[in-house]
């Protein structure tokens, strides 16, 4: 390795003093932000909230303080079909009825990886990864339907937001550090008294855990009414539901039906074959995380089928680049970080994930989208971050953008060809526990 020098200080100093742009550029940051500096607004005029396809759907939701936007995604894709059956105006279903039983699952989920994992040492790197990463808000579409086929779904008003259940770091902390003490403490058990005992310690640990989220989230509902107001100013109630009889009457099988697809453009990663990643889920004996991979032309393709039977899509993306957030706005061309800065961020997607510089962090659903010459060149998004960013919660994604940093969308598998069905019907080739396709949408 070699030292940065003295010299060298001295030479980029007086190089950086000899460009003016530099002392421009530095003045305005002492008021502003980077990307307040590097915005441009050369392409804006074809950025406005005109589309060819858009979808009316209902007010944006608010994930606040917590991981959890592909609950909302996903819960939002399902209101949608009740909306339209009940003619309602506004209606969501509780994320937080779901993200109570998910913290549950993925405590018990990891909690049985480390006794898999029981002969392995403390430093080995699956066990080190599962630990490191913990229990979070995070999650994928096939993680939402293991949840719902196992608990159902229920209004938000049936099962609410706590302070905690939109606030999750507090028990985000407390969880993972009961789990890893309890690693710590499993090794020696094992070690003194064999896995019987070590599964015992497993279900008080999981029991200490539930009472926790039952504190912070609220008891969870056993029978609940559907009251509902439709659109007409009609008053309904339905009587006697508990969350998975609800869940059977207005969405039946129907999740069962969609298919993850994955933009993986890398070279491990073959075009329409399937893949899950090891260690990745929350519900024990729940849905298998399984991906079809498929080029971008396809993926937007699969998308336009779904969005034209005015259904919307749930999708992932990475969302740290390039993202006027106030305005709703996703381009790569919004700043112009190389003028400013000498910065170029430009890499191709494969390397951008081997190289972990990008990958899949949030997710949100697509609601429209425009067209040049039967391109699509800009989509419009339904995120949840709440009615008062962006254009009532609303943002636009470019075309440039959605090629480079979408890698994950949901469809209905009768908008696949026969090829397509066919590779979902075999085993999916596993990854590892770290693979970038393993990342969690928060």
């Amino acid at each position: 390795m070699e030292p940065i020098k003295k010299t060298y200080l001295e030479k980029e100093l007086n190089n950086y003093k000899k460009d003016e742009k530099n002392a421009i550029v530095r003045h305005a940051l002492v008021k502003n932000s980077i990307y307040t500096v590097a915005a441009s607004q050369d392409e804006i005029k074809e950025m406005d909230f005109n589309f060819d396809i858009n979808i009316k759907t209902l007010p944006a939701a608010n994930q606040k303080a917590s991981g959890r936007c592909w609950l909302f995604a996903a819960t939002n894709v399902c209101r949608e079909v009740i909306a339209k059956k009940l003619n309602l105006a506004n209606f969501e279903l509780s994320q937080s009825y779901l993200a109570f039983y998910d913290r549950l699952e993925k405590s018990n989920y990891l909690l049985e990886a480390v006794i898999e994992l029981i002969n392995k040492e403390y430093d080995d790197r699956t066990l080190a990864f599962l630990l490191q990463n913990g229990v979070g808000d995070g999650g994928q579409w096939d993680m939402f339907v293991s949840l719902a086929n196992k608990y159902g779904l229920c209004p938000k008003n049936v099962y609410p937001e706590t302070n905690t259940s939109s606030a999750t770091r507090e028990t985000a902390q407390l969880i993972n550090f009961t789990i890893r003490k309890f690693a710590s403490d499993a090794k020696a058990l094992y070690a003194k008294n064999g896995l019987e005992a070590v599964r015992k310690e497993k279900e008080e640990v999981l029991n200490k855990i539930y009472f926790l989220l039952v504190n912070a989230y609220g008891l969870p509902p056993e029978k609940f009414d559907f009251e509902y107001t439709d659109k007409d100013g009609n008053y309904h109630i339905e009587k006697g539901f508990d969350a998975l009889s609800f869940k059977e009457k207005y969405l039946g099988d129907s999740l069962n039906d969609y298919v993850s697809l994955i933009n993986a453009p890398t070279k491990d990663k073959a075009f329409g074959k399937t893949y899950t990643v090891q260690y990745l889920g929350n519900v024990v004996g729940g849905k298998q995380v399984t991906h079809l991979n498929v080029t971008m032309d396809r993926m937007k393709e699969l998308i336009l089928k779904q969005l034209r039977d005015d259904r919307i899509v749930w999708f992932g993306s990475d969302v740290g680049f390039y993202g006027d957030r106030e305005e709703g706005v996703w381009d790569d061309t919004r700043f112009d970080l190389n003028t400013s800065f000498g910065l170029d961020l430009k890499m191709n997607k494969g390397e951008s994930l081997d190289y972990h510089a990008s990958q899949m962090n949030h997710a949100m659903c697509i609601t429209g989208v425009s067209f040049k010459e039967g391109i699509p060149s800009k989509w419009k998004i339904e995120n949840s971050w709440g009615k008062d960013r962006a254009k009532d919660g609303y943002y636009i994604m470019s075309k440039s953008w959605f090629d480079q940093f979408v890698y994950q969308a949901v469809v209905d598998k009768k908008y696949l060809n026969e090829e397509e069905l066919k590779a979902l019907q075999g085993e999916p080739v596993v990854l590892k526990p770290w693979d970038p396709m393993g990342s969690l949408a928060d």
